[in-house]
């Protein structure tokens, strides 16, 4: 991966949702921003309308990309999410979850696909 910070958070996010595709879940919309925070990607998994944190960590020297989505991370994801479900209101239920990448041997990445990761 070449490039600015804010391009490799695009192939990180694309690799992500194109993992996802082949897991079977829809795409819906992607890196949709409010106030409280960001959503990398939303997408329909079955009947749960799906918020994904997408996390990449080069090295785990300083933690694990998973342990990068830390409290107040988690607390502004919920709340992106509520605002996300006011403004295109659905029966459906939803629940967020987190895809962590990390450089594969043979491959470009290694997915870990954390489900209902976070809780509100």
């Amino acid at each position: 991966m070449t490039g600015t910070s804010y391009q490799k958070g695009q192939q990180t996010e694309q690799a992500a949702e194109q993992y996802l595709i082949t897991q079977g879940l829809i795409p819906i919309a992607r890196n949709i921003r409010f106030r409280t925070g960001e959503i990398d990607l939303i997408m329909q998994d079955g009947h749960y309308r799906v918020f994904i944190e997408v996390r990449f960590r080069k090295h785990a020297r300083f933690g694990s990309a998973a342990e990068s989505i830390n409290y107040n991370k988690q607390q502004r994801l919920i709340r992106s999410a509520m605002l996300y479900n006011q403004r295109y209101p659905s029966n459906q239920p939803w629940r967020i979850d987190a895809v962590v990448l990390t450089p594969g041997q043979t491959e470009n990445y290694h997915f870990q696909w954390l489900q209902s990761a976070i809780h509100g």
